[in-house]
């Protein structure tokens, strides 16, 4: 396995500590840590913002994170993003690179939301956490001078599985409608048995047994059985017809490769329209562990123009 790690991911990968999220707090602490000591340039272009925004009925509020341009001469899409973190770690913080990125090379307005974690939150908090950012985003589009009908769902990992899931919830529920899905390397089969999930164990950031353990802790030990939601785990969706334009790419060495490579089969015979890109070499998250690579610039820059393509996408079509 480690011959076919693409040679400028492996000398990372080789010092990047294996995560232990029978320990979560302490993961969570020392997570939290390195992002101190990592602080984000903020580009003065781009002006970022925090609110707290009210959750569903009987839930609690929701943090969510806004990027937008200093300047605008138009009214914007909108996207909204969800971060990643296997259901149980992460936050929205982890966003401001890339929220930064969408806004300055895509020209749209960023909300990213601060979703409740596992264990202590299991499913569905966080989907309904996201919902109810999508609805609040929304309803406050003239206020943040979006177009509604130009709003559309990203996230990494877990963050993919949820963006997966909120397009079918939104869908099912007549929610919002999303213009555009970009589930990356999404975290959507919680029964753990394919070929990619089986053949990736040891240090590739995200294994079999983390991703166990995850799922685990995301759905109160019901994962594999027959009690689990499509809304939980996207790849028990039986219907995929109706859902927004879509993107998604993966690394040939991910754990998620054989179920995203299914939905993306799946999508496509549902008549949704989807671009997809697997990239060998690459292991799970690569673009972000190593983000000077040759194979991540080219993943990255991929990906925000997939975003920049189909926000505008419906704008001339409207034309």
């Amino acid at each position: 396995m480690k011959n076919r790690i693409d040679p400028e991911l492996r000398e990372t990968l080789e010092l990047f500590p294996p995560l232990d999220i029978d320990n979560i707090e302490a993961t969570r602490q020392g997570m939290a840590a390195a992002a101190q000591m990592n602080e984000i340039t903020i580009d003065e272009s781009v002006v970022i913002s925090e609110k707290m925004i009210p959750g569903l009925e009987n839930n609690p509020s929701v943090r969510v994170k806004i990027y937008e341009p200093k300047e605008r001469t138009e009214t914007l899409p909108g996207l909204l993003w969800i971060h990643g973190g296997g259901y149980v770690l992460g936050t929205a913080d982890e966003g401001d690179a890339l929220g930064q990125q969408f806004v300055l090379e895509a020209n749209c307005v960023v909300v990213s939301v601060d979703y409740r974690l596992a264990p202590e939150h299991p499913y569905p908090a966080a989907l309904e956490d996201c919902y109810a950012a999508l609805k609040w985003f929304s309803d406050q589009a003239d206020e943040l001078d979006v177009d509604r009908s130009r709003i559309g769902v990203a996230g990494q990992s877990a963050g993919g599985g949820l963006t997966a899931a909120l397009a079918l919830f939104t869908r099912d529920k007549k929610g919002p409608e999303l213009c555009f899905q970009m589930p990356l390397y999404p975290m959507i089969d919680d029964r753990n048995n394919t070929p990619s999930n089986l053949e990736i164990t040891g240090n590739m950031i995200w294994n079999y047994d983390l991703n166990e353990k995850g799922w685990t802790m995301y759905l109160n030990g019901k994962n594999g059985t027959d009690e689990v939601s499509q809304y939980a785990a996207p790849a028990r969706a039986t219907d995929l017809s109706n859902l927004p334009y879509t993107y998604t790419c993966i690394g040939q060495l991910d754990p998620f490769r054989d179920e995203t490579l299914d939905y993306v089969t799946r999508l496509s015979r549902a008549g949704v329209d989807v671009e997809f890109h697997l990239y060998p070499g690459a292991y799970h998250g690569f673009e972000g562990i190593v983000p000077t690579a040759s194979i991540s610039q080219r993943a990255i820059n991929e990906y925000v123009g997939a975003v920049k393509h189909a926000l505008n996408r419906t704008k001339v079509a409207a034309k």
